[in-house]
């Protein structure tokens, strides 16, 4: 997965999560935003990381996420994964 086809997804996350009245707060506080800088934050790539991190941290948000924008379950964490500041984890 490219950096622009994760940060796509990122941003459609963003979009989703921004739209959900119950996750928003959440996601707000789990990450230390404020919804008033999300917009320009967007254009940070460790912002959009974190908003992977929080969207893949649970598999129903994944799953719904995923059913509703047409993509498949494993995709959000690839794109965290093409995202600067991750490292892939092998658990062996």
């Amino acid at each position: 997965m490219t950096g622009e086809q994760a940060e796509l997804i990122a941003l459609r996350a963003l979009g989703w999560l921004a739209g959900d009245d119950e996750l928003w707060p959440v996601f707000l506080g789990a990450t230390g935003a404020a919804a008033e800088d999300a917009r320009e934050r967007a254009r940070d790539p460790a912002f959009m990381a974190s908003v992977l991190e929080f969207l893949t941290s649970d598999d129903a948000m994944v799953m719904a996420f995923c059913d509703q924008s047409d993509l498949k379950y494993e995709d959000p964490l690839r794109a965290r994964y093409a995202l600067p500041g991750a490292e892939r984890v092998e658990w062996t």
